[in-house]
């Protein structure tokens, strides 16, 4: 069964707002006490007399608006706290820069979200036990959320490796690579040529999402690609998806990965249905397959 505890702050009864940190640096002293507290958590939950049932009274929840230098591995030094627990409890699917106030838990851990809306949040959710897990209410901007938190636990070689890569996936949930990226004959023609994409072969009307969280900045009909979307990411980022059967989102819309933004089709030169998927850094292609975390 489930240990479920409600948080807000030190005590499950205290309502009053969080303890704001202003800099990160030995003259803030609610910094020095935050430091304190991460100090006394790491005892408690490490020493021999740990208990599961114990978490309420040594995990607490600070607050803090990074500064224009700050990023989640300063932070993540400054506070003596693992990315992992910064990156899980702020819902952050990928290092970024960061918007508006960050919470800064005392204790080391996963804090896995009760209802997954990222794809970090969903490795993670699939990666774990969840009944190992104890169910915590912390306020996010605000409003009561319900994770589930592992005391102590870290990121595992994939979830790591995931959260810091371009956090790019691929855009069906089932496929299959029908062409590699690279050198290949012209299906059409015959002659060789340069293939900027992969092509991810799917029954007609395949939902299609987006890589990754963007804005669409093109949506047209193009003799190769036929139906074909650009959509815009973080850092020079972009990817391409071609050969729609129809689209589901409108130019200039912002997409997340849950966002269905079109269907497989086999417009434009196509032999068949699929989704012809590029995946563009500064304007150059990179190969997908290499770069994407599989399902």
């Amino acid at each position: 069964m489930l240990l479920q505890i409600s948080l807000f702050c030190k005590n499950a009864e205290a309502q009053g707002p969080l303890p704001v940190i202003e800099n990160l640096n030995a003259r803030d002293t609610v910094f020095k006490q935050y430091l304190a507290d991460v100090e006394s958590a790491r005892r408690n939950l490490f020493g021999p007399n740990h208990k599961k049932q114990d978490i309420n009274s040594f995990l607490q929840i600070y607050e803090y608006t990074p500064k224009k230098d700050d990023d989640i591995f300063r932070l993540s030094a400054r506070c003596n706290v693992p990315y992992a627990a910064l990156v899980t409890l702020n819902r952050i699917n990928h290092p970024e820069p960061f918007a508006g106030s960050v919470l800064l838990p005392t204790v080391p851990g996963l804090y896995i979200p009760e209802s997954p809306v990222n794809d970090l949040e969903r490795l993670l959710s699939l990666s774990r036990e969840m009944d190992e897990g104890t169910i915590i209410t912390i306020p996010v901007s605000g409003k009561p959320q319900r994770f589930l938190f592992f005391p102590g636990a870290d990121f595992n070689p994939t979830e790591r490796s995931f959260f810091l890569n371009s956090g790019f996936r691929f855009p069906l949930r089932t496929y299959r690579i029908s062409s590699p990226f690279g050198m290949r004959s012209n299906p059409f023609s015959g002659k060789p040529q340069y293939h900027n994409g992969v092509d991810l072969a799917a029954p007609s009307g395949t939902e299609v999402y987006p890589a990754r969280e963007g804005r669409v900045t093109e949506l047209g009909k193009d003799p190769v690609f036929g139906n074909y979307i650009v959509v815009a990411h973080d850092d020079n980022w972009a990817s391409l998806y071609g050969h729609l059967s129809s689209f589901s989102t409108t130019l200039h819309s912002y997409v997340t990965t849950n966002t269905i933004i079109g269907r497989v089709g086999t417009t434009g030169q196509s032999t068949g249905p699929h989704l012809h998927f590029e995946l563009r850094k500064n304007g150059n292609a990179l190969d997908p397959s290499k770069l994407l975390f599989r399902h």
